[in-house]
């Protein structure tokens, strides 16, 4: 069976390599010792685990509310901006995302490098919230 590092697990699951050592030694995430003394994850309880942590997520109040399901949060890195148009990239995890919006959504949002905002996914369409 495959099997994960805690920075493997922590990388697959979003979080720094920290916050998934916290979550072993709090039990929520089954660890073992592999043949070189480091703690893996086996990839059905990461699995099984990425899933529960998922639908958590999913239950915080301040979620907006929105049929774009792809949310993908991170930190805007940079953003160009045209007369009409603008083109935003946020980094979310492993995940350079880049959108096309009007400068005049930009402006509203607030949105400038190192603030927080989601990029929300569907079909061909970047959204982008912020949070």
């Amino acid at each position: 069976m495959q099997s994960y590092t805690i920075g493997q697990a922590a990388r697959l699951l979003g979080v720094s390599p920290d916050t998934a050592r916290r979550w072993a030694d709090a039990g929520r995430i089954t660890t073992r010792r592999d043949e070189g003394g480091r703690r893996v994850v086996d990839g059905r309880d990461l699995a099984a685990f990425s899933v529960e942590l998922a639908r958590s997520d999913g239950a915080d109040e301040e979620t907006p509310h929105t049929s774009v399901r792809n949310a993908f949060p991170g930190i805007v890195t940079a953003i160009k901006l045209g007369d009409v148009a603008a083109q935003v990239e946020i980094q979310a995890g492993p995940h350079r995302l880049v959108s096309l919006l009007t400068r005049e959504a930009v402006e509203e949002l607030g949105l400038e490098v190192g603030v927080e905002a989601t990029a929300r996914v569907k079909s061909t369409n970047v959204h982008i919230d912020r949070t």
